[in-house]
């Protein structure tokens, strides 16, 4: 994958630097300094494209984990009771509780007559 991307990146920026020179009727390898700055530039977005690709799916995957788990902890506790997790994990304490609490977002429900 960096492989293909850098080559995107490198042709994207060749590109963007011969079809400058096209619209302006100038010849396409007219600074040949700029087409190394343009491929310079094109590889550098592209990977970075990349990274940041891959990073964002690590983070959703992470949301998506966190709210997972809060969406089980409010459908067990609505069927059993608040007193489920010490049921089921042990003794807890108030402090982890209220972390449980407040790591997730709280949905106001409309009622609607």
């Amino acid at each position: 994958m960096p492989l293909s991307a850098t080559m995107v990146g490198a042709l994207l920026g060749l590109g963007t630097q011969m079809y400058s020179n096209a619209l302006r009727k100038l010849p396409y390898m007219r600074h040949p300094w700029e087409h190394l700055l343009g491929i310079g530039l094109g590889v550098v977005a592209a990977n970075q494209m990349v990274k940041w690709e891959a990073k964002s799916n690590e983070d959703l995957d992470k949301l998506l984990e966190k709210s997972r788990l809060a969406n089980e902890r409010r459908y067990f506790e609505a069927l059993f009771g608040q007193n489920y997790y010490s049921y089921t994990h042990g003794k807890r304490d108030d402090q982890s509780r209220l972390h449980l609490f407040h790591t997730s977002p709280q949905i106001p429900h409309l009622h609607i007559l």
